[in-house]
């Protein structure tokens, strides 16, 4: 890759995680944070699992991403057996060591000067990737921003398992080349009391110097499309269908107010996630059982716009926010809350769950939601129905929301931290100074000598 490319000011930087493609949380922040760093002067480039970016900006390497096979084999390995069998570790190492040697390349063929690690060592979703980037970060010493979404212990199926020395050593890794980036306050504290390690803290964000379009022709049919009658209420669960987003929650709600004589269509706009399909069949069958209007339709939402195998429409998930008479986030528990977000961009009523973070880290900022603690109440549904009732009041509260969010959640605070990072790592001039260039030479050289020595 040319240097032709970089701006005079600029730094390349190359964003690594599992997988850049879909819309989850870290897929649509690693965008954010490329757009505020694109438009400072830098240039971005990827290297992950699985990726829909463009093939000139990317490295693709499967064994990044956590359903390649052999990963999948560590994985089950490590997090259900309380011995870990020798050829578990012998993979571990060979995985480790193959995309230890595509970092390098990574880096030296795109020419980057600045790693933002995106989640990969905050959570073991990839062992082999999050041990690969340790060794690579501490054998160069490269400048490295760790973005860290959601960490090992506050997921139950890493918290037991054979994995635990590689844990300690590489979730997140100690290191002096890395600053290290939490999304909330518990974060924040939970790292420096388990690690020893200080963060800043840079929340989700919204492009809220931009707001979203209105409607436009090609959207006139979602509702439709979507499986809505004229007269049924769009209520909209913007998550993946995973246990902690608490999806009974919503269907509750849509039982009571079916018995107040509200006609009300519960649509879930992503698929499952990655903790297998019991979750699905539950809903689903919840939902059945309480008579409650569902439409699942992670198919027909993505980050474009465009068709599917059978010519059906697929819209964008701003198209589904745009058109949605209400937004239910009843989260038992969130990194952040993306969604959160979202649902305060587009100007819609929110229904919210009082999650941990939610009350600690956003409550106190002023916004106007229908909130509840643990379980729906008669109270709840009441403050629903005016809302739907009367759109008018939804319309007020959501005003305040977005003006709240444009003030502590929007581009130019991202923009403000991001920059605060980087003269940290590099001072306050950002042009390309080699950062020990020989230094990596050297290592990168050990690194395919071993390799070449072991074949």
């Amino acid at each position: 890759m040319s240097s032709s490319a970089r701006t005079p000011t600029g730094r390349r930087i190359g964003f690594v995680s599992t997988r850049f493609a879909g819309t989850d949380g870290v897929s649509l922040e690693t965008a954010k944070w490329a757009d505020v760093l694109e438009a400072m002067g830098h240039r971005c480039c990827y290297f992950s699992g699985l990726s829909n970016l463009p093939a000139e900006q990317s490295r693709v390497v499967p064994e990044a991403f956590w359903e390649h096979p052999q990963v999948r084999v560590v994985q089950d390995a490590i997090f259900t057996e309380t011995r870990r069998p020798p050829a578990i570790s012998r993979l571990i190492r060979e995985l480790q060591q193959y995309l230890k040697e595509q970092l390098y390349a990574f880096v030296r063929d795109f020419e980057v000067d600045l790693l933002i690690v995106e989640n990969a060592l905050a959570i073991p979703m990839n062992l082999p990737l999050g041990v690969a980037l340790t060794e690579f970060i501490s054998e160069t010493l490269f400048p490295t921003i760790g973005h860290h979404h959601d960490f090992f212990w506050e997921r139950k199926r890493f918290l037991s398992g054979c994995a635990w020395d590689y844990l300690n050593m590489c979730f997140p890794p100690q290191l002096p080349s890395i600053r290290h980036v939490v999304i909330n306050s518990s974060g924040a504290h939970q790292l420096s009391l388990r690690a020893g390690v200080s963060s800043l803290l840079i929340p989700n964000v919204m492009e809220f110097e931009a707001p979203p379009a209105p409607p436009d022709e090609y959207s006139q049919t979602l509702r439709a499309d979507l499986g809505l009658a004229p007269d049924e209420y769009m209520v909209l669960q913007p998550t993946r269908i995973v246990q902690r987003k608490g999806i009974e929650h919503a269907i509750e709600l849509l039982h009571r107010l079916a018995r107040l004589g509200l006609r009300c269509r519960l649509v879930i706009s992503h698929a499952g996630g990655d903790e297998g399909d019991s979750y699905v069949r539950r809903v689903r069958d919840y939902a059945a059982l309480l008579e409650v209007p569902l439409a699942l339709v992670g198919d027909l939402v993505a980050p474009t716009r465009g068709t599917t195998p059978d010519g059906r429409k697929i819209y964008t998930l701003d198209d589904v926010y745009a058109q949605a008479d209400l937004v239910t986030y009843p989260s038992t528990m969130e990194g952040f809350g993306n969604a959160f977000l979202e649902a305060v961009y587009f100007r819609r009523p929110l229904v919210v769950n009082s999650y941990s973070i939610y009350a600690y880290d956003i409550r106190p900022k002023g916004f106007q939601v229908v909130e509840f603690d643990g379980f729906i109440t008669d109270d709840t549904v009441e403050q629903v129905r005016a809302l739907l009732e009367r759109p008018a009041i939804g319309q007020q509260m959501a005003e305040h929301n977005y003006e709240l969010g444009r003030r502590h959640y929007s581009f130019g605070v991202l923009q403000h931290s991001l920059e605060q990072l980087i003269v940290g790592l590099f001072g306050v001039n950002p042009a390309r100074i080699p950062h020990e260039d020989a230094a990596t030479r050297a290592a990168e050289q050990r690194v395919m000598g071993s390799t070449a020595q072991s074949g």
